[in-house]
């Protein structure tokens, strides 16, 4: 019932901590430990359940310090552990190293991996999220079998181990009868009790009487008496778990619940109330709180985290981030400092550092401290001339320095005071150099130094929150705020007050650790620190290119190497965090020669050369602060000129690389076709050239040498193609335009023409355009025959012809009928076509021939690419006014059967139609035409017969259906009825006689078996004829014309509600047509529909959520069903299972819990289960819903067949029938041998379709119960 209560949610509630997830970079190593220098525990995924657990045994001292004991001789060494003769205890060995790490390494947080293997959890069902209580319980049992024969094989019963005494007193002999129980954790109730000293009043106070009715047999007595039942605590233990039972089932609603009601808890409680021997101390009773596991969430999933005390301070504790905010508090008497200069950010920082009690500012909070004293921000007022506020806190490190790990910032004349900055050294975070000698590490290391007195503790500290990696302090307070709300209290931890920890044990983590751990923690210490700084070198180092300028010229306003042969740059690696003077010297240093000033300028390499941006000029600056990165291109050159040309920088002056045309009309090549080079080929030259980006479109034709009445124009982008490009003239207003301006790019292509090239006959100017017409464009035509497409009736020993090719010089400009005669003429085949019709037609990647193109047109308007293939076909070219169209008789053209028409576009539907079955050889007018739809099935018909082919949008190569029967009236729907034969004959006895004795000659394709039941229960449909009507007709005079057909005419019914409506769709039934009066219109009724009419006993007017059901109850004990029955079931209110099995128990009067229900899934012959009861959550509104049996995964609709048992007689809870075995047996052996031709024959046979694949049943995941794998020891 529960095994998915505590799975994490996927929204709401994160595996990982509340901060975002960082993102690594490939080998990062851990970060270190933060502010509270405390370890968290890394999340697998879902054990944050486990990580919540291990904190509370690790800041168990006692717990931790009894594992620490057992040495290698006792527990053996992992090394050892693969070895068979080896008894290895791990799991004890791996949770000793996780507490070592825990307590010493430098990290962030440690994993726990190699404590789950060692619980073998080799999978993720069992790393999903459990009940952290039975966690408790299974991790205890498992240390205790771990530990059996060593000297720790106690250690869980001495801490945790306690027992309760059951007491019956009779009241007539005065008798006591009494049981002991032993517990290592008490489980008290949440429901109904205020808090947890009501809940432990009402276990171990508070009698039961037996009484009444309900009486006590005494064994002293031998009879039935009155007696009074109460419990006491016997024995406590040094460590009291308590278990909150937050979760609950409510039997009246069937569903769980989490109980989020106020819940109290004391920070210290006395137990003698409770406890059987009152005679000691009331110290011996008192407990202190020390750990809380919180639960977040609901009962369907959630989050775990802990709250811990610190017994040991071995963490930092600092007040939380909420407290240090400033907060509105009325005036007092404060000490008056003088008012610093605003415009010195020295003079400030010192002023607001000054005035604070503790002399110290926390670190993020002091940005804060300086709007509030000056009004504004750092970034505005003091950022742009002094860079930021932590590098210039570290420029002035005489003045200012950084303490309690770098958090907080403070005078350095003046040190804060030891509240803010502990002196003790076991507050540093561990690391190579930190970490605890086990030889000098007493109790003397604890101690403050002379002279140095420790402030008091502020009341409640020492309190964390452990949620997984993330560790921040929290005050004493924020414990009650645990006592209600989906984020509350699961578990709590008390220990005995008497229990006091020895001043060795204050601040020192490596108290009582064993010398081997010491080692392994300063191990990885060691590979920690090696690893962050190899790092931290490679994530601070970048790679920069050099260009000394000795090696450069300007050419066309950029930078372009002198020689191709030398290196252009000189690679260097620096690091980022160095100064640009650093750099600068480094230079200086590689350049032995260099003379006078070096300026260092960012450059970028573009297509036209190398450009140079901003120069850095702050030598203080470093390479980060100066946006510096891998990669960056460095000009080393003197600022001003670069062999004497003086050079602009700046993104304003940005070179682009424009390709500058020429017309070179004397050099025009001869041949087959023209030149095929590059765009613009022979006739064409072409110049690359750079220009500045700011220069004016005049300035460049300055610079290219040419008068003003030359033109320059821009290619025109997006071409028609078929030969000749086309140009636009830039006006006379674009020359005082930059290039930037006109959107230029490089690569752009401009065109320059002299007055004297305007009218030649390679350029035609034409207002704005000129067309460029070189030798390029006249390129060719492939123009292929196939000799076999002209004998269509050769005998059958007749060869084909080879194929005859010829490629033929075109250009944009042909005509495709000159192409034409061009390529009769190179084929030889004047004498051949002599009076036969000829067109040309393209052909397609697949070879199949394309309509025939116009050949009134050119090669550019017929839309037919240069250097592509023509086939030259037998048949008349389409016109200018003409449309060429395939059409096939009754159903889907295939390639090769349909026929081709060429009929004008002003033509009707109903010329073109007759033209078709002209062509067709058809004779009479019940004929109509379709359209194909997008999938090449017969479609919609072409309504208005009256209407052009034009005004219908038909275009080239379009196909139509000549399909048989009159086209319906405007507005009218022709309809296929069929009648739904019931498979009893005394069901519809007279309907069905009826049509036996009208229907003229039934066909085998005019009927058709449909499964309505399980066990090969079938149906047949026969077809009764057509209907045509009104799409404004309702379904009540739908049902009237149906009864007015010839094979219906003697059939009688009361009223069309006697007529129930079913939609085929793929020989299936699918849906039942409701609304009497809903027009068929609105029933989504179009042409070609077919439905089915069933014969009523009674009137039937379903509503729109009213589902029509095929029940069957199952047979006791057999695998089989009792006959199908209608079910109509109303889903408008509660389309959930519970409302259906409701509607079911009414119905067989029978208990709704006693039904289990499944449907029956045709298609794969599978019975899928509704569950009893069912809830699911809303993640967007966090709000339960009931699941709807309308929707996914069931989706019923009208004929679903719903399998029905009786769980009261019947204890067989599977569905399935010897029949859907077979079924299934028989796919599997036609899959085997392939057999696809059958499987579709036996579906369609079944009335399923014609679909034979088994879809993929998504199983549920199994419910994996929690264990820890352990070893055999004894």
């Amino acid at each position: 019932m529960f095994g998915s209560l505590f799975e994490e949610e996927e929204e709401g509630f994160s595996l990982a901590p509340s901060g975002g997830r960082v993102v690594k970079r490939e080998g990062e190593p851990p970060p270190p430990r933060g502010r509270v220098n405390l370890s968290g525990i890394k999340n697998q995924g879902g054990t944050c359940y486990l990580n919540s657990l291990l904190q509370t045994l690790f800041f168990t001292p006692e717990f931790r310090e009894e594992l620490f004991s057992l040495g290698p001789k006792e527990l053996g060494c992992l090394e050892e552990k693969d070895k068979p003769e080896a008894k290895v205890r791990v799991i004890p060995l791996e949770l000793q190293r996780l507490f070592a790490r825990l307590l010493l390494v430098d990290q962030q947080s440690a994993s726990t991996t190699d404590l789950t293997d060692s619980f073998g959890w080799n999978n993720s069902e069992e790393s999903r999220q459990h009940d952290v209580q039975e966690l408790n319980r299974i991790l205890f049992s498992a240390l205790e079998h771990s530990l059996v024969d060593t000297s720790g094989s106690a250690f869980i019963q001495r801490l945790y181990h306690g027992t309760t005494v059951n007491s019956i007193l009779c009241k007539e002999c005065g008798n006591i009868s009494q049981r002991q129980e032993d517990f290592l954790d008490l489980t008290v109730c949440v429901r109904g009790v205020c808090g947890l000293e009501g809940a432990l009043w009402d276990m171990f106070v508070e009698e039961e009487m037996f009484e009444g009715s309900n009486l006590y047999r005494c064994g002293q007595c031998d009879q039935l008496v009155t007696a009074a039942k109460s419990a006491k605590l016997r024995k406590l233990p040094p460590f009291l778990t308590v278990s909150l039972l937050r979760f609950n089932f409510d039997f009246a609603r069937c569903e769980r619940y989490k109980e989020t009601g106020r819940y109290t808890f004391p920070l210290t409680i006395n137990l003698k109330p409770f406890c059987e021997q009152t005679e000691d101390e009331d110290s011996e009773y008192s407990y202190e709180l020390f750990s809380v596991i919180i639960h977040k969430g609901g009962c369907y999933g959630g989050h775990y985290h802990v709250y811990i005390k610190d017994m040991d301070h071995l963490g930092l504790w600092e007040p939380p981030e909420e407290d240090s905010k400033p907060k509105v508090q009325k005036k007092k008497e404060v000490r008056v400092y003088p008012e610093p200069e605003k415009d010195d950010p020295l003079s400030v920082l010192s002023s607001i550092i000054a005035q604070e009690e503790s002399r110290s500012v926390l670190l993020d909070q002091l940005g804060q401290r300086l709007m509030d004293k000056i009004g504004s921000s750092w970034s505005k007022k003091y950022r742009k001339l002094h860079g930021p506020i932590g590098k210039f806190l570290q420029n002035h490190s005489d003045v200012f320095v950084l303490v309690n790990n770098g958090t907080r910032v403070a005078l350095k004349a003046n040190p804060p005071s030891p509240v803010t900055q502990p002196s003790s050294p076991a507050h540093t975070t561990p690391g190579p150099s930190s970490t605890p000698d086990p030889v000098h590490n007493n109790t003397a290391n604890a101690q403050p130094e002379p002279g140095l007195e420790a402030a008091p503790e502020p009341q409640g500290s020492h309190w964390f929150d452990l949620n997984d990696s993330t560790v921040t302090s929290i005050h004493e307070r924020d414990v009650e705020k645990m006592y209600q709300g989906k984020e509350s209290a699961y578990m709590l931890f008390y220990r005995k007050t008497l229990l006091r920890r020895p001043s060795g044990a204050l601040r020192n983590p490596g108290y009582k650790v064993p010398p081997h751990l010491l080692e392994m923690a300063e191990e990885e210490n060691r590979r920690l620190q090696q690893r962050r700084e190899e790092f931290e070198a490679s994530n601070n180092s970048v790679e920069l290119r050099l260009h000394l300028a000795p090696r450069y010229r300007l050419e066309n306003g950029a930078l372009k190497p002198i020689s191709v042969e030398q290196k252009e740059a000189t690679n260097l690696t620096f690091d980022l965090r160095r100064t640009i003077g650093d750099l600068r010297m480094i230079i200086y240093q590689m350049q032995n020669l260099w003379d006078g000033d070096m300026a260092l300028t960012v450059a970028k390499s573009l297509p036209a050369g190398l450009h140079l941006y901003n120069t850095l000029t702050d030598d203080e600056v470093s390479l980060c602060s100066a946006g510096i990165l891998t990669g960056t291109d460095l000009f080393v050159w003197n600022g001003r000129e670069v062999c004497g040309a003086t050079v602009q920088t700046g993104a304003e002056w940005e070179p682009m690389l424009l390709t500058v045309v020429r017309p070179s009309l004397g050099e025009e090549e001869e041949g087959e076709g023209g030149g095929v080079g590059e765009e613009g080929g022979s006739g064409l030259s072409k110049e690359s050239r750079g220009f500045a980006g700011r220069v004016t479109l005049g300035e460049v034709r300055e610079a290219l040498g040419e008068p003003q009445e030359s033109l320059l124009c821009q290619e025109k982008r997006g071409g028609e193609g078929g030969g000749a490009s086309g140009w636009r003239v830039f006006p006379p207003g674009d020359m005082q335009r930059t290039l930037k301006e006109l959107a230029l790019k490089d690569g752009d292509a401009l065109l320059v023409l002299e007055p004297q090239t305007q009218d030649s006959s390679v350029f035609s100017v034409s207002g704005d355009m000129v067309t460029v017409t070189t030798p390029s464009d006249c390129r060719w035509l492939q123009v292929e025959y196939r000799p076999e497409r002209r004998r269509r009736g050769g005998g059958e020993g007749e060869e084909d012809e080879e194929r005859m090719r010829a490629k033929v010089p075109a250009s944009g400009n042909m005509l495709l009928c000159e192409v034409k005669q061009r390529a009769i003429a190179e084929l030889q085949l004047q004498e051949q076509l002599a009076g036969v019709a000829c067109c040309l037609r393209q052909v397609d990647r697949t070879g199949k021939l394309l309509p025939p193109v116009c050949e009134e047109l050119s090669v550019r308007d017929a839309g037919v690419r240069l250097m592509t293939s023509l086939s030259l076909c037998p048949g008349t070219a389409p016109k200018d006014t003409q449309l060429f169209l395939y059409f096939s008789v009754g159903t889907a053209p295939s390639s090769g059967l349909e026929g081709e028409i060429i009929v004008e576009r002003s033509s009707t539907v109903k010329q073109c139609l007759k033209k078709m079955l002209e062509s067709a050889r058809l004779e009479g007018d019940g004929w109509h035409l379709r359209r194909l739809d997008w999938c090449e099935e017969v479609g919609e018909a072409l309504m208005d017969e009256e209407a052009s082919l034009s005004e219908l949008k038909m275009s080239h190569g379009d196909s139509l259906v000549i399909t048989e029967g009159r086209l319906p009236p405007k507005g009218f729907l022709k309809l296929s009825v069929w009648l739904y034969v019931e498979p009893r004959a005394d069901s519809v006895v007279s309907m069905e006689t009826e049509v036996n004795g009208t229907a003229e000659g039934s066909t085998e394709g005019q009927r058709l078996e449909v499964m309505i039941a399980v066990g090969r229960a079938m149906v047949e449909l026969r077809t009764v004829g057509q209907v045509e009507i009104s799409e404004e007709a309702t379904l009540e005079e739908l049902k009237t014309q149906v009864l007015t057909l010839p094979a219906l005419q003697y059939v009688c019914v009361p009223t069309p509600a006697f007529l129930r409506v079913w939609q085929l769709e793929g020989q299936r039934l699918t849906r039942i047509l409701r609304g009497q009066q809903h027009t068929l219109r609105k029933l989504k009724l179009c042409s070609g529909v077919e439905f089915c009419v069933q014969q009523l006993l009674r009137e039937e007017d379903l509503g729109p959520k009213e589902v029509l059901l095929r029940v069957q109850m199952g047979v006791p004990g057999e695998r089989g069903y009792y006959p199908p029955e209608d079910l109509v079931w109303d889903a408008s209110r509660d389309p959930s299972p519970r409302s259906l099995r409701s509607a079911l128990a009414s119905t067989y009067g029978l208990s709704p819990d006693s039904l289990l229900l499944a449907k029956h899934q045709p298609h794969t012959h599978t019975w899928e289960t509704f569950s009893n009861w069912s809830q699911q959550v809303s993640k967007r509104k966090k709000k339960k819903k009931a699941e709807s049996l309308l929707g996914a995964p069931f989706h019923l609709k009208d004929g679903d067949i719903i399998g029905v048992k009786n769980l009261l007689i019947d204890n067989n809870r599977d569905f399935s029938t010897q029949q859907d075995e077979q079924r299934l047996r028989e796919e599997k052996e036609q899959r085997r041998k392939g057999g696809q031709g059958a499987g579709a024959e036996v579906e369609t046979n079944q009335g399923v379709g014609p679909e034979n694949k088994m879809g993929p049943i998504k199983a549920r995941k199994p419910e994996v119960a929690l264990s820890i794998n352990v070893g055999v020891f004894r």
